[in-house]
């Protein structure tokens, strides 16, 4: 799909079913290694709100692949999202940092 339409991979983002959306995001790892990640952050957008574990670790997972590439990408989501994103997904998008660089954004979080 590298070099198709990406169409698909948003239809299956916004699917009722919990595989479809995990494949979306899990979708874009080719993209990332091809140093392609906005559709990455595209998709990791929709899936924000999404209450399925499995979707949250997915997520957490392409961002953190995505910030390996670009970090500062990373950071500007995280300035955006963190404090709304599932704790799941952000523990994991901010795996590779230290504890200074993941305290601000814990901090951010807030709790139901």
């Amino acid at each position: 799909m590298f070099d198709k339409p990406r169409d698909i991979l948003y239809k299956l983002a916004r699917s009722k079913n919990i595989w479809e959306r995990r494949t979306a995001i899990v979708s874009t790892a080719y993209f990332i290694k091809q140093g392609d990640i906005d559709d990455t952050y595209k998709i990791a957008e929709i899936l924000l709100n999404d209450e399925e574990d499995l979707i949250h670790k997915a997520t957490g997972w392409m961002l953190r692949a995505a910030g390996d590439v670009d970090r500062q990408r990373l950071l500007g989501f995280l300035d955006k999202h963190a404090a709304l994103m599932p704790r799941t997904a952000l523990r994991y998008a901010m795996e590779h940092f230290d504890k200074e660089q993941r305290e601000p954004y814990l901090g951010m979080k807030k709790v139901k």
